[in-house]
């Protein structure tokens, strides 16, 4: 036998043990455990190829050497903690303005990789980058705090910035909005129930609640409450983190009437979830909604096995991220690509069970009208798969003021596609949001 057959059989059988795990981790739902059987021997094939091709070895030196490859996730702040109504202790950092030890090197790092991000080039040292690319990035970051540090004049009046994030995601999938504000805006991060460092939910772990958007805006409520006390308020929400601020409206409209100032709504959706098609066909649109929720209990049911199963088929499932992720995946950074790859590996299999049903009879159109007196930004990547861009095309037309921004070639993770793009946005964003919170001052006076 050949080497090339030998890596052939050795994957076919890795893969196979990796399917037999799948099936039997959902062989108790039914219909649903014979559509994980379907699946697992998809992932064997797409291992099998892989691996005939691609030494085990290689590709996990090649994985840990894109995780040392950028600063990607790496900003901290002030840690603090919120308390849920359930007792769910959620997790958020807060960047205050003012200079911070190394700031300027780590500025340099991360523009680099925004600029690589957009320019579809690997960052693949972790050392500063210097020479002139480096320069101009830190430039357009400099630019970008420049005309924030004018518009927000006087600091009593300059909002805090909140970012919400996705779905599987955590509060590091904002790097680069979060390295491009640094030092000049206020800005909180948070990280929603049972993802990033947020405690699993205390409802959901003894069964007690489900997960819902209601219950996720009155999260957002509650971490408001803790980190922001006073002062005006930007909202940001990517995906998941969008529906929570569009909860936040439907449940506390007075709160968002007297403190919040903007919104940015980024790859996100107001309802009708369950017509997404997910690049599937009529058939396959159909069965996915139709199996997708018992498939997934039965996945959280054996979260053990799934998970060994998720570690084995790695590769295929770092393909499917990538399709799902990003617009023009061959054009992203690999580094971007795989810290995008890491944010989703670490939400367990059971979270995402808990999580998925809410979207299917999520329907916050009428509380977008809540936003409708403020700045507001919404903005989609037009080969976004999992929030298509109609979705934010339905939302600007409830918020007929909204700066709508369809993003061609870039897909749900546009945050991290178009890094540089996203932050133009952004700024301009809190510099309206800051005029209009100075203007509500002084009639108020």
């Amino acid at each position: 036998m050949t080497e090339g057959q030998e890596a052939a059989a050795a994957a076919v059988e890795a893969a196979a043990e990796a399917a037999g795990n799948w099936a039997r981790a959902g062989r108790h739902a039914g219909i649903a455990g014979a559509a994980i059987g379907v699946v697992a021997a998809g992932a064997a094939a797409g291992v099998a190829i892989e691996r005939m091709t691609v030494g085990r070895g290689m590709r996990r030196r090649a994985r840990l050497a894109l995780d040392a490859a950028g600063p990607y996730g790496t900003l901290r702040g002030t840690p603090g903690a919120a308390i849920a109504e359930d007792g769910t202790e959620l997790y958020y950092e807060v960047d205050e303005p003012g200079p911070e030890p190394g700031g300027a090197e780590k500025d340099e790092r991360t523009a680099k990789g925004a600029k690589n991000a957009k320019n579809g080039k690997g960052d693949r040292s972790a050392k500063p980058v210097r020479g002139k690319e480096a320069r101009a990035a830190q430039e357009a970051h400099s630019g970008l705090r420049k005309r924030l540090t004018a518009a927000l004049g006087r600091r009593a009046t300059a909002p805090t910035v909140v970012f919400s994030h996705g779905y599987c995601l955590s509060q590091d999938s904002w790097h680069f909005q979060r390295s491009a504000l640094r030092g000049t805006v206020r800005t909180v991060h948070w990280d929603q129930r049972s993802h990033g460092r947020s405690s699993r939910g205390h409802g959901q772990i003894d069964g007690t609640e489900e997960v819902t958007i209601d219950l996720l805006g009155r999260d957002l409520k509650a971490v408001l409450d803790a980190a922001v006390p006073e002062g005006p308020i930007v909202l940001v929400g990517h995906s998941m983190g969008g529906m929570t601020v569009m909860a936040l409206a439907d449940q506390f409209p007075e709160f968002v009437a007297e403190r919040v100032v903007g919104v940015a709504l980024i790859g996100t959706s107001a309802g009708r979830l369950s017509e997404v098609t997910y690049g599937l066909p009529s058939m396959g649109m159909k069965a996915f909604h139709w199996l997708a929720p018992g498939v997934l209990k039965a996945l959280g049911w054996q979260h053990e096995i799934v998970e060994r199963g998720r570690r084995a088929t790695a590769d295929l499932f770092a393909g499917l991220i990538k399709r799902y992720s990003f617009g023009t995946p061959e054009k992203v950074d690999p580094g971007i690509a795989r810290f995008g790859e890491r944010l989703i590996e670490a939400t367990p299999i059971d979270v995402v069970a808990e999580f998925f049903p809410a979207f299917a009879v999520h329907d916050k159109t009428e509380s977008l009208v809540a936003y409708d007196a403020v700045p507001a930004l919404v903005l989609a990547g037009e080969s976004d798969l999992i929030t298509p861009a109609d979705h934010s095309r339905t939302i600007a037309e409830v918020l007929p003021d909204a700066e709508l921004v369809c993003v061609p070639e870039a897909g749900h993770l546009v945050m991290l596609e178009r890094p540089e793009l996203v932050n133009e946005h952004l700024v301009s964003l809190v510099e309206r949001a800051s005029a209009a919170a100075r203007s509500s001052r002084h009639a108020r006076a």
